[in-house]
């Protein structure tokens, strides 16, 4: 099982701000205020983002990929 499909069977299409959160490990207030910020992985992170209406979500099979790459590393080696 690929790391799209376990996220695809625990959280669905579309992850909230929260459960992004869990699964990186960061709180949601945390996660928020990086996602402001303009950094490597933030943009990656950001183009997953789609807003209905004023909530905020995350499209899961981009955050799967994401995950799946080396991408959110950032220069750590």
């Amino acid at each position: 099982m690929t790391i799209e499909d376990s996220l695809l069977d625990k959280f669905g299409p579309l992850l909230s701000l929260h459960q992004l959160a869990a699964i990186l490990d960061r709180s949601p207030d945390g996660l928020r205020i990086s996602l402001r910020s303009t950094n490597s992985w933030t943009a990656e992170i950001n183009q997953a983002k789609l807003k209905i209406g004023r909530r905020v979500y995350f499209r899961t099979s981009q955050i799967a990929e994401l995950l799946d790459s080396d991408r959110l590393c950032g220069d750590r080696g």
